[in-house]
């Protein structure tokens, strides 16, 4: 009876909704880092080697209030955010990548976490005590809003800076509207000055001719200089001059394959991105790093685990091994095509993506976007313990959508983003689930139609997380669609049906009507035994859920009675460690213990914890739930004293495998904390 794949069907295990554990195994996305202020985020990207600094007035004259850098790509908007950051002498240094709503409201529940030393399930209510923190502390802080694209993604999350808080905000947008508030200025960024194009090139080249005529080519544009200058400094007997040469030779060339205006700076970094990734390919694996910038132009530029990028769907279609996919990405920092920091997250320009994109071509793009989406799910780990790295995995899923729209619906592309929406309600925003899987049934609608597997698949996570935000009504109505759908197309026996009846059945169920729900499971349960058997697995899981429900209908003796005889039944058929088995157990202890069979209780959530570990081993989710529910049982029934003092291992073990940031270790440290406030060493 444990919860089966929601990409598949939503059926909540009974002794998942019973016990401690609530849906999935993470709060993903709002990170719970250790020891509070002075804090400096992780995120905030490295300095590039020989970084020019910017005359920026209202930056380096900034106490208070916040400034917007407004520029066109490829100025520095980001590296000189970076570099005041990397100056800024205050207690808190925040680094939000603000390209999406979605992606604003996790930064900010992070850095909610971090001052508040806590963790909020909710990432809209952690973003909203991040933005109370800010307007009532006295500690100082900067925060960064990272490439906002729409300004209507930060309504209501403009932080009030006061007398102690500083904002800089990056973005290619100049509305003064739109951007500007009282305690914001608009500044805009611009390319480099002819004298800052001359010393940044000079202070990466030396003192070599030919320096202002290169500057003047590239239009003093940072990224195309930066481009240039790395390409000069790995090509010997290579002059500023000489580059100029096979750079204008280089563009005649591409204006007569792409016709299109080649005076703007986007023409710029495609000319120089050229001649760079040619010279990447030029180095041992050869021919290999441009392959590798394909992969990864379709996916974020604020950040690139390389996990993913040396996944084997990506090795395997670009014939290599793991080893030369490093060296490939090697080859790319050489040229500035990329940056990789110390934590293996590469960043790549949104105009060196776009120049790549432009010359992959369409049929190239879409076997990119497939292969790339399976690179994403090969990489998404069981349990999502490191919730900055899921974030990520989310962000470079939202930007592959972006990148390649309906290419990814093909089966098994579109798993993706069915994982990166389950994953962002499991991150504490299942308000944000539920909207995404309302767009992606929508979309589903389209492309697959209304009775395709997946598209009911849509529907039911959308009343997974409908049901999880308590919104019954929304819930109730997915899961009728589905019911509906699955007995037109499938028929009332099929086993998909039986399902969707489960689905809906429990969430009428945790909507207050547990008589409705325990009367649609006794049905259920009587229908599957003619259909598929009394033995078969569904049957046993179907009585499970019966049991669960007449004892919340008011019935709990009842409960007590059909929870023996499905565990005589399971063990019969199952065997005594399946897990089914093992969860009908756990059904039977929390039944007797509500009916005052508190020592039978007792005794068998011992013995499951004991069969636990030994079934599956002392570090398995549900063996550290075992011994959460064994502790909670021992303290109800006298014996607190003990239980308590097993309760730091047991909490040390869940943060160690489970993460910082799970319920039960979020639970279980309250606890202890909670404890150990009320017994100070001198406390009667």
């Amino acid at each position: 009876m444990g919860e089966l794949n929601r990409l598949d069907v939503d059926v909540s295990g009974v002794a998942a909704q019973i016990h401690t554990v609530h849906g999935s195994v993470t709060i993903g996305g709002v990170a719970r880092p250790v020891g509070g202020l002075p804090y400096r985020s992780g995120k905030v990207p490295v300095v590039v080697d020989g970084f020019q600094p910017r005359s920026v007035p209202e930056l380096e004259g900034l106490v208070s209030g916040g400034v917007v850098l407004s520029g066109m790509g490829g100025v520095g908007k980001t590296q000189t955010a970076a570099e005041y950051a990397s100056r800024a002498s205050v207690d808190l240094v925040g680094w939000v990548t603000a390209a999406s709503r979605t992606s604003l409201v996790s930064g900010l529940a992070e850095l909610g976490a971090v001052v508040t030393e806590s963790v909020i399930e909710d990432a809209e209510q952690g973003a909203q005590k991040f933005l109370d923190w800010c307007a009532s502390t006295t500690r100082t802080w900067l925060l960064v809003f990272d490439d906002v694209s729409d300004p209507a993604d930060v309504k209501g999350l403009w932080p009030n800076t006061g007398a102690h808080g500083r904002l800089v905000v990056t973005t290619r947008r100049n509305e003064r509207w739109a951007l500007q508030t009282a305690t914001q200025r608009l500044v805009p960024l611009d390319v480099f000055t002819e004298a800052e194009s001359a010393e940044y090139l000079r202070g990466v080249l030396g003192d070599v001719p030919g320096v202002e005529e290169l500057a003047e080519l590239l239009g003093h544009l940072p990224l195309a200089l930066s481009q240039a200058a790395a390409y000069l400094a790995m090509t010997p007997g290579m002059t500023c001059l000489g580059y100029v040469d096979k750079w204008r030779t280089k563009r005649a060339a591409l204006s007569e394959m792409f016709p299109e205006d080649w005076s703007g700076p986007g023409a710029r970094i495609a000319t120089t991105w050229t001649i760079s990734i040619e010279a990447a390919n030029r180095l041992p694996p050869t021919d290999l790093a441009g392959s590798m910038l394909g992969i990864m132009s379709v996916l974020a530029p604020t950040g690139i685990p390389l996990a993913v990028l040396t996944a084997a769907p990506v090795l395997t279609m670009l014939s290599t091994d793991a080893d030369s996919a490093a060296r490939a990405l090697g080859c790319l920092r050489r040229v500035n095509l990329i940056s990789v920091d110390s934590a293996s997250i590469a960043r790549v320009h949104a105009l060196v993506q776009h120049a790549t994109r432009d010359q992959l071509g369409r049929k190239l793009v879409i076997a990119t976007a497939q292969v790339v989406a399976s690179a994403l799910l090969a990489s998404w780990p069981a349990i999502e313990r490191n919730t900055e790295y899921c974030a990520l995995l989310r962000a470079n899923t939202a930007a592959l959508a972006a990148n390649c729209e309906d290419h990814l619906w093909p089966f098994p592309s579109r798993q993706v983003l069915f994982r990166a929406a389950t994953s962002l309600g499991d991150a504490g925003q299942a308000h944000a689930a539920a909207v995404r899987y309302r767009d992606l049934h929508a979309k589903a609608l389209r492309l697959l139609g209304p009775d395709h597997h997946h598209t009911l698949v849509c529907l039911a996570n959308l009343g997974f997380w409908h049901t999880h935000i308590e919104d019954f009504d929304q819930a109730i109505e997915a899961y009728t669609t589905v019911v509906t759908a699955s007995l037109r197309t499938l028929g009332p026996d099929h086993r998909e049906t039986f399902a969707a009846r489960g689905n809906l059945a429990n969430c009428h169920g945790r909507a207050g009507r547990a008589d409705l729900a325990a009367a649609a499971f006794a049905d259920l349960a009587a229908e599957s035994i003619r259909v598929l058997g009394p033995d078969h697995p569904d049957t046993l899981t179907t009585r499970g859920h019966l049991a669960r429900w007449r004892g919340a209908a008011g019935d709990p003796s009842g409960a007590v009675t059909a929870a023996r005889e499905l565990l005589a039944d399971a063990q019969r058929v199952l065997g005594p460690d399946h897990h089914e088995t093992l969860s009908t157990r756990y059904v039977l202890a929390y039944w007797l213990g509500k009916t005052g069979h508190s020592a039978e209780a007792l005794a068998m959530y011992a013995d499951l914890n004991d069969d636990r570990t030994r079934v599956l081993g002392p570090d398995h989710p549900q063996t550290l739930e075992a011994r959460a529910t064994l502790l909670a049982w021992r303290a109800a029934t006298g014996d607190g004293a003990n239980a308590i003092q097993d309760l730091p291992d047991l909490v040390a073990d869940l943060d160690r495998v489970l993460g910082p940031d799970h319920p039960n270790t979020v639970m279980n440290r309250r606890v202890l904390e909670t404890w150990r406030e009320h017994n100070e060493p001198g406390d009667s």
